[in-house]
């Protein structure tokens, strides 16, 4: 069965959040992979039919979910410690030293953790890497265990997981220590100049070696969309831009001074098709491209060709060639998700706030007074055209619905913000939900409000 045919040729509203900014009453502080039990019933319910969700690799102390440590290993922070089995103490972090001698004996004579272990041959180098080899492999196996029993879940009540796999991998990661072939290290990914940043970006990770990737038959990228498939449905493919062609800049450089690589522009299309096309024959996920920000009229023309839905972001929908009026919502393509926001942008509220000329335009649009607060009403219909364009795929930020209801979101709306690209902020991807997950789903008036707007 094609992925198309397992998700279907429809319409599908979902919603997108980063599993840390989830909280319960069981949860330690930080979202775990059993918050999502109650999220998907509640989805099951609103008949929202997918839950996106920000990486969920490993990135050790850094909070940012696209700065990961192993293309495959899971955050172990989203271990659901409450819901370990019955043999395994509740203050398991406190008995670490114990647990490591339990998981010697256990390592031995539990033939499905031997299975595991070597069905996924990435977690010997991932283990090498980290201290405590056995008991790092452990814990990727209660992650692996426990998210792939929340997919289970998800899927028997209706509901897809959609992931997303971060293009680039941080320098010391386990997989460029131990792929050297595949990375050419003297360089830096970053973005050039544009008119939202002038100094352009710097991002620091390596750029792929695409010529050994190739010898390889891409040996790399298959087993980290193989092991992916195990958690996700659909897959969100991270700046897509980059397999056609990646600004490299050589290290020590200002960002100014990066080129494009490959540099020749004939060579963008059929490069970045020929990775696309591997990805779509390794695996039954659907993907879902991330093609925001300057991005070549061809890309998008290709993604269409190969049949991988862009994405369509309702502020930035104009006809910037021509008279700059808001596309119209019956216009979009049907092969994009269309959304409000972003967790790299401004949510809807500081967008309308902070953008006064394209808010004003937008409102006259749709026949509105333009006012500096978002009303609620606005909000209300803005979100609901958000979930009617012409696009197969309609998926928001889960705060973006929670502001409907005052008291289910932050008083200032700055703190709803996930993430400001191209700076270091001890607010970045620090974005907690203000109610509980309990409240989220219990609700009766977000409840009657999402099923208006659905």
């Amino acid at each position: 069965m094609t992925a198309w045919e397992r998700i279907g040729k429809r319409q599908h509203k979902g919603i997108d959040l980063p599993l840390f900014a989830l909280r319960s009453k069981n949860s330690c502080g930080v979202g775990e992979f059993f918050d999502l039990i109650p999220l998907i019933d509640w989805c099951s319910e609103l008949k929202i039919d997918f839950i996106q969700l920000l990486p969920l690799n490993d990135s050790g102390i850094d909070p940012s979910p696209y700065n990961i440590l192993s293309s495959c290993a899971l955050h172990p922070r989203y271990i659901s410690l409450w819901k370990l089995d019955k043999n395994y103490p509740k203050d398991l972090n406190e008995k670490l030293p114990w647990l490591y001698k339990y998981y010697e004996k256990w390592e031995k004579n539990d033939p499905n953790f031997l299975k595991f272990v070597s069905e996924n041959t990435w977690l010997e180098a991932y283990g090498q890497y980290k201290s405590n080899p056995p008991f790092q492999n452990f814990l990727q196996y209660l992650c692996y265990t426990q998210l792939v029993e929340v997919k289970k879940y998800a899927n028997s009540k209706g509901v897809f997981i959609q992931g997303d796999l971060p293009i680039l991998i941080a320098r010391e990661s386990v997989d460029v220590t131990t792929h050297t072939s595949l990375f050419i290290p003297n360089y830096s990914a970053g973005a050039p100049p544009d008119q939202y940043n002038k100094n352009g970006q710097y991002w620091g990770f390596p750029i792929f070696d695409w010529e050994n990737h190739k010898k390889d038959g891409f040996a790399w990228w298959k087993q980290r969309i193989h092991y992916a498939e195990n958690f996700y449905d659909i897959y969100r493919i991270d700046h897509v831009v980059g397999f056609f062609r990646i600004w490299a800049i050589p290290l020590g450089e200002k960002t100014k001074n990066g080129k494009f690589i490959p540099e020749n522009p004939a060579e963008w299309i059929p490069h970045g098709q020929e990775i696309l096309k591997m990805m779509l024959n390794a695996s039954n996920m659907l993907p879902i491209a991330e093609d925001l920000g300057t991005v070549p009229l061809e890309v998008h023309a290709c993604l269409t060709e190969l049949g991988i839905c862009g994405t369509k972001v309702m502020r930035w929908e104009r006809r910037w060639q021509t008279d700059k009026e808001y596309i119209p919502l019956n216009e979009y393509p049907l092969l994009s998700l269309t959304c409000v926001s972003t967790h790299d942008s401004e949510t809807l509220t500081l967008w309308w706030k902070n953008n006064r000329e394209e808010a004003e335009l937008y409102a006259k649009s749709k026949g509105w007074k333009y006012v500096p607060d978002l009303p609620l009403e606005m909000r209300k219909a803005i979100l609901t055209d958000s979930n009617h364009t012409s696009s197969l795929f309609h998926c928001n930020l889960l705060q973006e619905y929670l502001a409907l209801i005052p008291e289910l979101a932050w008083g200032d709306p700055e703190q709803e913000r996930i993430n400001i690209p191209g700076k270091v902020l001890p607010t970045n991807w620090n974005y907690r939900f203000r109610p509980t997950v309990e409240e989220i789903v219990s609700h009766e008036g977000l409840k009657n409000v999402m099923r208006q707007i659905l």
